[in-house]
């Protein structure tokens, strides 16, 4: 079984692309129960961020894995396989054991050290489960994962003051807006990143918020975080009218298609009034033919990497302490999968020892009489498994604690020879 991962993200591939490989929530199970009915597909788990979509999977034989979960890809973005292939890319065996945990960790991310992907990589673990895509190789390489990402944010120091996308396009819309206080702000949306931009928007001196949402309820619960702000609270059907009453407006929603476009700004504002728009949405919320229109100034996710750069340099010696940790859970998770190798043996010469035990206890009740077999076979049944635990127990032990992958195959193979046992696995 071989462990690898197809994917893209915002080093690979531009918001366009990302955002026709993007799959949604409500999409992931279905998406899995595809991906799982491939030939050469064990296990699968799907991390869909705004800033990346990668496929992590357990396949038979690599190449045709790699294969089909490309070709997956291909289909569901609707991009021909030799457009999306110079955006994908494709990490095998421990390299891609290696991808997760820095994922995790928060070193792969457009804000280096960003705390917000462990929460994502948690959730995938989770759906992933839910969804019946996990086994026992993936289920605990995301284990793994998840502890490799806490220890990142308790033993470094790697996540103090890091940015959010939030923020960083919170301090966007400060470097082009100047001053916020003057600002008529709207946010569309009500999830976990409006929340941080009411957060980020208040630190610099905000004062006009408007969150627009189809929620009203969740609308409420985000206001009530902020009692201090008294935000404005406008229904999804207002959108346009608080659109048109703003000078920045933030988007974020989950809508898989986009909600403004050219035609629904060009009705609702007034020829001379200009506005900022910032989506900071994947898919985009944002229709790209909004940039015809000269009073709108429009930033999306790519265009907060000038911001996030002057965050990052300063933060590389950090992330060095953090890759020290996560190699760490590299080569445990590696040790661990690779003592996988000892089971069919142990159970092979568990069963044989076993059929042996049974075959002589019998023989033995039968020469004892019935009348005593009947009285003291229960005993005697303890004796004998007592017997064969207690001299299988230390080789079995050392076999698995065996971390020189040539010893623990020598020792297998010795097993093998030994005891005539037959597992049919191969050792050379």
């Amino acid at each position: 079984m071989n462990i690898a991962v197809v994917g893209l993200s915002h080093k690979t591939a531009p918001v366009e692309i990302r955002e026709k490989v993007s799959i949604p929530e409500a999409q992931l199970e279905e998406a899995i129960a595809h991906i799982k009915t491939y030939p050469h597909i064990e296990e699968v788990a799907i991390l869909s961020t705004c800033n990346r979509l990668e496929i992590y999977f357990i396949t038979t034989e690599s190449e045709p894995g790699v294969i089909e979960v490309t070709q997956f890809l291909a289909e569901i973005s609707k991009i021909s396989l030799f457009h999306l292939r110079r955006h994908l890319f494709v990490l095998l065996h421990e390299d891609a054991m290696r991808h997760l945990m820095w994922v995790a960790g928060g070193l792969d991310s457009l804000v280096l050290g960003e705390g917000q992907i462990l929460a994502q990589v948690k959730t995938t673990h989770k759906l992933a489960q839910k969804y019946k895509g996990l086994g026992r190789l993936l289920d605990r390489l995301f284990k793994q994962a998840i502890a490799a990402g806490k220890r990142v944010r308790s033993e470094t120091n790697i996540g103090t003051g890091a940015v959010s996308i939030s923020s960083a396009a919170v301090e966007l819309a400060k470097i082009k807006a100047e001053d916020l206080s003057t600002k008529r702000i709207t946010i569309v949306g009500a999830g976990k990143m409006a929340q941080l931009l009411v957060k980020h928007l208040l630190s610099k001196k905000a004062e006009n918020i408007t969150i627009v949402n189809r929620s009203q309820k969740r609308s409420q619960a985000l206001s009530q975080k902020f009692p201090e702000a008294n935000l404005n609270l406008s229904p999804l059907e207002e959108m346009m009218e608080a659109i048109a009453d703003s000078d920045i407006v933030f988007t974020s929603t989950g809508a898989t298609e986009p909600i403004l476009d050219r035609a629904k700004l060009t009705a609702h504002l007034p020829p001379e009034q200009s506005l900022m728009l910032i989506d900071i949405s994947v898919p985009l919320n944002v229709h790209a033919d909004v940039k015809e229109l000269a009073q709108i100034q429009l930033y999306n996710v790519d265009d907060l990497k000038a911001v996030v750069a002057q965050n990052t340099a300063q933060r590389r010696k950090m992330a060095q302490e953090a890759e020290i940790l996560l190699e760490e859970e590299v080569v445990a998770y590696e040790v661990w999968r690779r003592s996988l190798e000892t089971i069919p043996t142990i159970n092979c010469l568990r069963q044989k020892i076993e059929d042996i035990r049974e075959q002589e206890l019998e023989k033995a009740l039968s020469r004892l009489g019935t009348e005593f077999a009947d009285k003291h076979q229960e005993t005697i049944e303890a004796l004998t498994r007592g017997i064969v635990n207690k001299i299988l127990h230390d080789p079995m032990v050392q076999l698995r604690a065996q971390q020189d992958i040539e010893a623990r195959r020598r020792a297998i193979q010795s097993l093998h020879l030994l005891f005539n046992l037959d597992t049919g696995e191969q050792y050379s």
